[in-house]
């Protein structure tokens, strides 16, 4: 079946989140009255779904990677993981933090190299729904504003841990607020970022994890996850690959930043 021809691109649109509420919801409920254009948003969100498939990413070949690790004087993260020379991937980014764009580009090849963590697939599908829950109930922010100074101290009372709070918006992925979301089988902090017109949820809480991020596609969203100082990371939104890690890349930086020194 076709989508009716004045929805077919505004569905495009309600599927990455680009469009206002009204006209969202206007949309909404054209597609529950309407087979054809239900049929094709189903359509549209199984095709992301394959297409965020990280086996569908080729990899660089090792000997790229020792070539460009060389050119630009940093280790291995992969060789040495394990092994005793080897650094937690936040403490590596302190240390390539004073190499300039060397760095910056090291970076971004330990992202790129992670694998898909696989493991609790029943988590996963709690926050790809806590993710797409914020979007459609109102629920996205409880405390809506761009000053980290602001959002940090709104936790306390409410939480048994205080969440790091950093501001990316250097970045390109400025901070939109907080609110207290449940996962896992306890209150947790969700952070709300916001790249172009996507929305990216961050949640912490202390926990364990992967010291790498490691990167899964769900439901047509992607999720990151790892763990630093003790807090596990769980970000979920709906940028591409890419852009998801770019903001792990930046998140710890800042995070690493704001703790100098800390393992």
């Amino acid at each position: 079946m076709t989508a009716c021809p004045d929805k077919a691109e505004l569905l495009h649109g309600l599927l990455d989140n680009e469009l206002d509420a009204a006209h969202a919801r206007e949309l909404e409920v054209h597609i529950a009255t309407c087979p054809a254009c239900a049929e094709a948003l189903v359509e549209l969100r199984a095709l992301r779904a394959l297409l965020a498939d990280p086996a569908l990413r080729p990899k660089a070949p090792a000997a790229l990677r020792a070539r460009i690790l060389a050119d630009i004087g940093a280790v291995d993260p992969l060789r040495h993981v394990g092994k005793s020379q080897g650094r937690p991937w936040s403490r590596q980014l302190r240390r390539w933090g004073g190499v300039g764009m060397g760095g910056a580009i090291a970076a971004s090849l330990l992202l790129l190299m992670v694998a898909p963590f696989g493991g609790d697939a029943a988590l996963e599908r709690e926050l790809v729904a806590g993710h797409v829950r914020s979007l459609q109930a109102q629920h996205l922010l409880d405390v809506p504003t761009s000053d980290h100074h602001t959002v940090k101290p709104w936790f306390a009372g409410k939480l048994d841990y205080s969440p790091p709070v950093p501001e990316l918006a250097a970045a390109g992925f400025p901070l939109q607020g907080g609110r207290l979301d449940y996962l896992a089988g306890r209150p947790v902090a969700a952070l709300v970022y916001r790249h172009g017109a996507h929305v990216l949820n961050l949640y912490v809480w202390p926990g364990d994890g992967p010291r790498q991020p490691a990167f899964e596609a769900r439901d047509g969203y992607n999720l990151m996850r790892w763990r630093d100082g003790g807090m596990a990371y769980w970000a979920v939104s709906d940028v591409g690959v890419e852009e998801m890690h770019a903001f792990a890349t930046a998140l710890a930086g800042a995070v690493a930043a704001q703790n100098p020194g800390k393992p």
